[in-house]
């Protein structure tokens, strides 16, 4: 993986502004992904999520807590489709190593630290994400949901 993919993170505007529902988006190779990851939150905003306010009010009047829940949602969305919706991996980057290099592998101290979780219901892996959500690498997430995915519909 690139250090852009280890840098990558997910930042939101400013709670109750204009753009509150809008993540901040860097001009790198992850933009894609969170494009895609955006418009399953504005999904959620406007059309799952229970408030008193107006459709366009629905986007602006979040707080930190709502945009937090906003994002668990449409990561689990995104990583559900991704997992072919049957499954959704989650990837945690830990202090701790999972992985010891050996062979060629050649140690980049970002692989190493990468914990999987894989759900087979969308909610529990929603849960999950909101209880880990400064800890979830999306792409790596993304990857090995679509991987997963491909691998068990060319193998059956």
């Amino acid at each position: 993986f690139s250090c852009e993919w280890a840098r990558a993170y997910f930042k939101f505007r400013e709670p109750y502004s204009d753009l509150a529902y809008a993540l901040e988006a860097e001009k790198a190779r992850t933009r894609a992904i969170l494009m895609a990851v955006q418009a399953h939150i504005i999904k959620y905003l406007l059309f799952v999520r229970n408030t008193e306010y107006s459709h366009l009010e629905r986007l602006s009047r979040i707080s930190r807590r709502e945009q937090a829940e906003a994002l668990a949602a449409a990561l689990a969305d995104t990583l559900w489709a991704a997992g072919g919706g049957r499954r959704a991996v989650i990837c945690l980057v830990t202090t701790a190593l999972h992985l010891l290099p050996s062979g060629d592998y050649k140690a980049d101290n970002f692989t190493e630290r990468i914990q999987l979780f894989e759900f087979g219901e969308k909610g529990a892996a929603q849960e999950f994400i909101s209880d880990h959500i400064n800890c979830v690498s999306m792409g790596v997430s993304f990857i090995w949901s679509y991987s997963t995915a491909f691998l068990h519909l060319i193998s059956h």
